[in-house]
């Protein structure tokens, strides 16, 4: 956006950052991109969990950090309680902090003249090699992958244009930069350049300190690699420090509900992952669900985006197994390997494999939550394997409103299910809830499977916990019985970890009344019909195969 301010006007480019600890990756890779943030706090809520985790970021990158108090007009608005809360959280002097409305409009001005007072302005040299960073790219049907970068020096040109007659006809040819990248050494010519203003708006060239938009003929979206440097072709430049990539932290298998779908469902992922980068994709087979895909997502409201957009977008039918998080196997030869899927860990009493120890991933959870709440939530993450539980006030002073910060390690296993929902339920609301990545731990692990009369279903395959298997076990047993439709024989469901059946439901066989057309006779004639109907029923228990349909994989899965 463009402001007028002391009679001078400024060009601004602002990033709306998500919230959701789900997409933390986003925030990363705009703060890398940016020289300040504006640290936003609600006047009524007070901080929350992300804001935490936001602010240490922006902090550890040496972002100049504008702290501002939006919705003062709120008749809970407590503005001078949430900047004393702000002072002891953050360390922020009250009297910097700016007090807004963003719906009446008041204070607004006064955030973006101290975005332009407090934030230096980029100080790069035109005369520099060009230096380009790469934060963001979106994918155009015309002109391939088009690139949003921050032109930290030098200058990006569109090109001159030049005009040839030849046999009464004009071409017009027009040669742009040619820039290379760091990270994939690929070159390319400038074809369009232009900032977000915040459509695009076509220019000549981008100077230092600009942020604009580049169309080089980048053909798919894993060219444009974010974080990466781009420099003019024949000037090598030392690559601008980037960041972490996107880490998957849920998997999940998706299938379509008919096998002949997969081809399209193939493709609409394709299509989504053109603007979603930070999903990764791999192809997977079930013996009860076909041919489908395994992805990786951010968290479980990743998933469930992508799962919105398949279906409201590409009118895919799909069923999505159980979350998963990455789990990494030591063998005691030293190999190490991080299995995603549950059908490729390793099964419990297996001498074989010669494992040494199974790990899971971690996270450093934080939760802010009302004091009167701080019972309940303790509770909850106690139940969910919680470890090294500590607790510290918000509020100083302030103990009718007094929230306070819990912080825990948690493994991630335990948060990709329910843990969100129970939060929100358990506080009624008022709790914020952040986590990071906190490593690998040593763990006690097993593989559940699922058998249908004596045979594994490897698609409800589960990694448990040992302290919650008799608790899952049970719980699906008792969803299975009740999505199976019945056979002419009796089928019997168990959950097994090794050889070992923790939990078992039978499946009552249909019965047919044999005898119905008998009319009269001895009683022993109509004992030896039923004797035939049991031995019949027996040879179908040996023999019979018991097919799990979609439409009960989709019952079962779609609502854990």
């Amino acid at each position: 956006m463009v402001h007028q301010y002391n009679g001078s006007k400024f060009l601004l480019n602002l990033i709306d950052t998500p919230g959701h600890v789900d997409f933390a990756w986003e925030v990363s890779r705009s703060l890398a991109a940016c020289q300040g943030a504006v640290l936003l706090v609600d006047a009524s809520q007070g901080v929350q969990a992300q804001s935490i985790s936001v602010f240490h970021n922006a902090r550890e990158r040496g972002l100049k950090i504008i702290p501002v108090l939006n919705k003062i007009d709120l008749p809970a608005a407590d503005p001078e309680r949430i900047a004393e809360q702000m002072r002891t959280t953050f360390g922020i002097d009250p009297s910097e902090i700016l007090q807004i409305s963003a719906k009446t409009g008041k204070g607004v001005q006064e955030v973006l003249e101290a975005i332009i007072d407090r934030i230096p302005p980029p100080r790069g040299l035109k005369e520099a090699p060009l230096k380009a960073f790469l934060f963001d790219s979106f994918y155009d049907r015309y002109r391939g992958v088009i690139s949003l970068i921050n032109v930290q020096e030098g200058v990006l040109r569109r090109g001159v244009s030049y005009n040839f007659f030849r046999l009464r006809v004009e071409l017009t040819v027009s040669q742009g930069d040619k820039i290379a990248s760091c990270h994939t050494r690929k070159r390319y010519e400038v074809t369009d350049i232009g900032i977000m203003h915040p459509e695009e708006i076509p220019t000549q060239n981008l100077n230092p300190g600009q942020v604009g938009f580049i169309a080089c003929g980048m053909k798919q979206s894993s060219e444009a690699h974010i974080g990466d440097t781009l420099h003019r072709l024949g000037s090598e430049v030392e690559p601008l420090a980037g960041f972490q990539p996107a880490k998957a932290m849920v998997f999940a298998g998706v299938f379509p509900v008919d096998n002949s779908d997969f081809p399209k469902l193939e493709e609409s992922i394709n299509r989504l992952m053109l603007t979603d980068r930070s999903i990764t994709f791999q192809r997977e087979s079930s013996a009860a669900l076909g041919q489908g895909c395994r992805l990786g997502f951010l968290g479980t409201l990743h998933m469930d985006v992508f799962r919105q957009r398949l279906e409201d977008e590409h009118d895919a039918n799909v069923i999505i197994t159980a979350p998963t998080v990455p789990y990494k196997i030591l063998y005691q030869d030293g190999r190490e390997q991080v299995v995603s899927n549950p059908t490729e860990f390793p099964e419990a009493g297996d001498t074989s494999l010669r494992v040494k120890e199974i790990q899971e991933p971690m996270v450093k959870a934080s939760i802010i939550v009302p004091e009167d709440y701080v019972g309940e939530l303790m509770d909850l993450c106690y139940q969910h394997r919680a470890d090294g539980l500590e607790h510290r006030y918000l509020d100083a002073g302030a103990a009718s409103a007094a929230r306070i910060m819990i912080t825990c390690l948690l493994p991630l296993s335990e948060i990709v299910t329910d843990f969100f929902d129970q939060l929100k339920s358990r506080s009624s609301g008022f709790a914020s809830f952040d986590y990071e990545d906190a490593g690998y731990q040593k763990s006690d692990l097993a593989k559940m499977s699922f058998l249908l009369n004596a045979k594994p279903v490897d698609a409800l395959a589960l990694v448990v916990h040992r302290s919650a298997q008799e608790k899952v076990a049970r719980h699906w047993v008792k969803k299975l019985h009740q999505v199976i439709p019945r056979q002419l024989f009796e089928v019997p469901i168990q959950a097994a970890i090794g050889r070992k059946v923790i939990a078992r439901e039978t499946l009552k066989a249909l019965r047919a009344d044999v005898t119905a057309g008998l009319y009269g006779g001895h009683y022993e004639r109509k004992m030896k019909h039923l004797e035939n109907q049991k031995e019949s029923k027996r040879r179908m228990k040996r023999l019979g195969k018991v097919e799990l349909p979609q439409e009960a994989f989709f019952s079962l899965l779609s609502n854990k």
